[in-house]
């Protein structure tokens, strides 16, 4: 759920102190339709976008859903300058939501002609003030949303092995994390996959490992008898090379590239 003081803030980002630009008499209907084919998401925040300055905002269609170019997605009736304010802040989320969601279906798409299992996910490699909405538009597209923020999940990567080393670290975090929190290792060779799972991971993060590589740590976990710790393959994954990666008999493969990257959906917002 959005806030009204994030809306706000978009707001004053896109409108200043003096627009004269939409001073615009009357009132007017309009529609948000997609110029290209992709998968829709964000429509809630865009339609709160238009709310918040008492717009009327009805959406045809749902997140998720797969559109073609031409599909209108939200209508809108309202203050012409009130409907012309709003619309470019919501043409901006739910573009960049949308784009999202289809490079996050698409990578779904690619590992599940492989293995129907495979869990695609992002990262926390996200838009500051926009997490909520790019996690959302993951999630709506067969993604994982994996760690909302730092609280849900422990991560111990190479600067805690580094500084304390693996097992030492593994416990010393253990140790302070609520029992109902995982712990997730980081690994940069196959061979510490099955020393991290001994410390006590729940989830081995194979970080920047080619696709054979993977395979080999997870043939080594279960070798050493890890069969109920999760591998996850992430690092430089992209949508070319996902179905090589879920080949690899890996659970999660994570990709920053989903949000970090994903080019906005092109839209376009229409008066009647």
């Amino acid at each position: 759920m959005l806030l009204d003081s994030t809306i706000e803030s978009w707001f004053v980002e896109d409108v200043g102190h003096h627009d004269v630009t939409n001073d615009v008499p009357g009132m007017a209907e309009g529609r948000l339709v997609a110029t290209e084919a992709g998968t829709i998401a964000g429509l809630g925040a865009g339609q709160a976008v238009f709310e918040y300055v008492d717009v009327d905002a009805e959406l045809l269609a749902a997140d998720g859903d797969s559109i073609a170019s031409g599909d209108a997605v939200l209508t809108v009736s309202g203050s012409a300058r009130d409907v012309l304010r709003a619309e470019r802040v919501a043409v901006n989320v739910v573009g960049h939501a949308s784009g999202v969601a289809t490079k996050t279906a698409a990578a779904v798409e690619k590992a599940r002609t492989v293995d129907d299992e495979v869990t695609i996910a992002c990262t926390r490699k996200t838009t500051p003030g926009l997490r909520g909405v790019e996690k959302r538009a993951v999630a709506a597209a067969g993604g994982d949303t994996h760690r909302l923020d730092l609280s849900h999940m422990v991560m111990v990567k190479d600067n805690h092995v580094a500084a304390m080393g693996l097992t030492d670290a593994v416990e010393r975090l253990r140790a302070r994390a609520s029992f109902a929190t995982k712990i997730e290792v980081e690994v940069d060779r196959p061979a510490d996959a099955p020393r991290a799972a001994a410390a006590g991971a729940d989830v081995v993060l194979l970080d920047n490992m080619s696709p054979a590589a993977v395979t080999d740590a997870v043939d080594r976990l279960a070798a050493a008898g890890h069969d109920a710790v999760l591998a996850e393959a992430s690092g430089g994954i992209t949508i070319g090379d996902v179905a090589d990666y879920a080949r690899t008999g890996v659970d999660v493969i994570s990709m920053g590239s989903l949000t970090h990257s994903a080019p906005a959906l092109d839209l376009s917002f229409r008066l009647d």
